[in-house]
């Protein structure tokens, strides 16, 4: 029997786009798989995880779903329910269980800088968008990554709402039924390692640590993420 090829499905996460997922785009769809790389609005975690939940139902066949960081909350809830998607992986991810916020999470565990990094700038009606502030966002977000590419990345990032990254996720997580893996980025400034480990374990992960690796592993790392990402699809497509 011919295994059907998954759809890979990547969500970025907050002060990024779909564009930090070209190196393993490339290598992805030069192994023969069919990717895309969903818009993740970060404008609410609810909103957000809707839109992804939509994208996926329009999706034939099986779907392999990788989100990095914020990213990692919004497939969280997203996937629930969804049996075409056969694995979750987490990059860098946050894995919430219900009632738990990005925010929360990130300031469980010391070691993270995400909080002197971000640089506020208010909207109309009370909400704020929140960037990681460029001057800080090569040492912070991006150690692993050359300084000119970093500071691409800085110039191109996208914001997300302080609403975002508060709200705690809400029902059933998916990786309570789905099998899921964990890329651990070892020298993490925003997502302390030890807050990923404990994740990690708590859903049962397949782990991956890669040393010395920032946030931004699967830039710096495209090779390791993906070999995960592969190996995810391996074990259950």
């Amino acid at each position: 029997m011919i295994r059907e090829s998954p759809t890979i499905v990547l969500v970025h996460g907050a002060f990024a786009d779909s564009s930090g997922f070209n190196a393993i785009t490339k290598r992805l769809v030069a192994d023969g798989f069919p990717v895309i790389a969903a818009p993740n609005p970060l404008r609410g975690l609810a909103s957000d995880a809707a839109q992804v939940k939509a994208l996926l139902a329009a999706i034939e066949g099986p779907i392999v779903l990788v989100g990095h960081s914020y990213g990692g909350a919004v497939i969280s809830t997203a996937a629930t329910g969804n049996r075409a998607v056969k694995a979750l992986v987490y990059l860098a991810a946050f894995v919430p269980e219900a009632g738990e916020s990005a925010k929360a999470l990130v300031e469980k565990f010391p070691g993270s800088t995400v909080g002197e990094s971000l640089k506020p700038v208010p909207l109309p009606g009370g909400q704020v968008d929140l960037y990681i502030d460029p001057g800080v966002f090569h040492s912070h977000f991006a150690a692993d990554v050359p300084a000119e590419e970093a500071t691409l990345f800085s110039i191109t990032q996208r914001p997300a709402t302080g609403q975002a990254l508060g709200e705690p996720a809400a029902g059933l997580q998916a990786w309570h039924t789905i099998p899921n893996y964990s890329l651990i980025s070892g020298a993490d400034r925003i997502i302390p390692p030890a807050a990923q480990e404990f994740m990690a374990q708590r859903s049962g992960a397949k782990v991956q640590l890669v040393e010395g690796a920032s946030h931004m592993v699967f830039v710096s790392r495209p090779g390791a993420t993906v070999a995960l990402i592969e190996k995810a699809v391996n074990e259950n497509v």
